[in-house]
């Protein structure tokens, strides 16, 4: 069952980025209100657009090539990204609300993920 749970919660994570991703890419305007702050010039928001997608991909790559310790100290690395996410939205502008709610909430969900995946490599 924690096998299921462990790999299961990492998929969904990684497919979500991905969406997140090529929201960015499609529809900057609408991606970037999500954020939490107002929309940069669209350059910046496709940088992010690719950043997310690669960040999904490799974390994929990761889990189905390197295996699940591969796939927790990548999710323990990459929780750096909401975190920063949350920051940036608080520092300009951005409501609490959203720094916390999404972001925020997104590294705990990220660090439980990564926890999962070393409990199960630890078995």
């Amino acid at each position: 069952m924690l096998a299921v749970l462990a790999y299961g919660l990492a998929i969904v994570i990684n497919l979500f980025i991905i969406f997140i991703g090529i929201r960015f890419l499609l529809s900057p305007e609408v991606a970037a209100t999500g954020y939490g702050v107002s929309s940069p010039a669209g350059a910046y928001l496709s940088v992010k657009g690719v950043r997310d997608l690669t960040y999904g991909l490799v974390g994929l790559a990761v889990l189905f090539g390197g295996g699940v310790l591969a796939e927790a100290w990548f999710m323990l690395v990459v929780a750096l990204v909401p975190l920063g996410d949350m920051l940036i939205v608080l520092r300009n502008g951005g409501t609490r609300a959203v720094a916390y709610g999404i972001h925020f909430a997104t590294a705990v969900i990220i660090l439980i993920s990564a926890a999962l995946l070393f409990v199960e490599a630890a078995q």
